[in-house]
């Protein structure tokens, strides 16, 4: 499977971001890594642009990051949901699937 164009990988990254935070708190690059596992790769992210939409959102008050130590010992910036990620996950994800929607009976782009 090829992976998506920058400019709509981008407009994705809040929604993946913010459903893999809901289930627990996550480091950067397990973000990444989980990312392109569970989407079998068509989205990717290295972690150099990821990390800013990260703290767009911390900035924001949507996710919180702080610093702990991995199971390795070294320092890691652990990103939890706040409950104003939360509140916003379920009408960010509404718009996708009208977004979805509307693509579909435009131009029969179907998806599973």
């Amino acid at each position: 499977m090829s992976t998506l164009p920058s400019n709509i990988k981008r407009g994705s990254a809040e929604l993946a971001i913010l459903a893999l935070l809901e289930e627990q708190p996550l480091h950067g690059y397990e973000i990444a890594k989980r990312i392109e596992k569970q989407t079998g790769g068509v989205l990717r992210f290295d972690v150099a642009s990821l990390y800013p939409v990260l703290y767009g959102l911390e900035r924001r008050g949507i996710v919180k990051g702080e610093w702990d130590k991995a199971p390795s010992g070294r320092e890691r910036r652990y990103y939890k949901l706040t409950p104003a990620g939360k509140k916003k996950l379920q009408p960010l994800r509404q718009q996708w699937k009208e977004f979805f929607r509307a693509l579909d009976q435009l131009a029969g782009v179907h998806h599973a």
